[in-house]
């Protein structure tokens, strides 16, 4: 027996696309980025943004369809579903610069803000709300 999990805190890069199967179950993708920033060894600043291309599934899809847009700060939980030998996306930007994306499955997805802040992180609410597959979410459930 195997087990992984992958946990991302991003900025959604674009919003989300809700279709369905043709069986009628709901699918949405969207993008996710992270940005990781160091200092170099001449004191400069380094940066690399990572993209994520999420992929959510039944009542978890049409949770986010409805309630997270562009910009918006997001946890996601979930597994890494890369090419065919488990690895990152890879291809070449219009700049002529490498880029690099993961394809990842959610088990839920974690609102970080308010849609009204733009992303983001909301101090004054200690729970936020989640979308977990096949649960519902209660609309009375949703501060926002």
């Amino acid at each position: 027996m195997s087990y992984q999990s992958l946990t991302v805190v991003g900025f959604v890069g674009q919003d989300p696309e809700l279709r369905y199967t043709p069986d009628g179950t709901p699918v949405t993708t969207f993008s996710v980025a992270t940005n990781r920033r160091w200092t170099t060894q001449d004191g400069g600043t380094g940066e690399k943004t990572t993209w994520f291309r999420v992929t959510a599934w039944r009542k978890t899809a049409e949770v986010v369809a409805q309630y997270v847009s562009k910009g918006r700060q997001v946890l996601i939980e979930g597994e890494l579903d890369g090419d065919e030998n488990g690895g990152p996306r890879i291809w070449t930007g219009q700049d002529g610069k490498a880029r690099a994306r993961f394809e990842m499955r959610a088990r839920t997805v974690q609102f970080l803000g308010s849609r009204s802040e733009g992303g983001a992180p909301s101090a004054a609410r200690p729970e936020r709300p989640t979308a977990e597959s096949d649960e519902p979410l209660p609309e009375d459930d949703i501060p926002f």
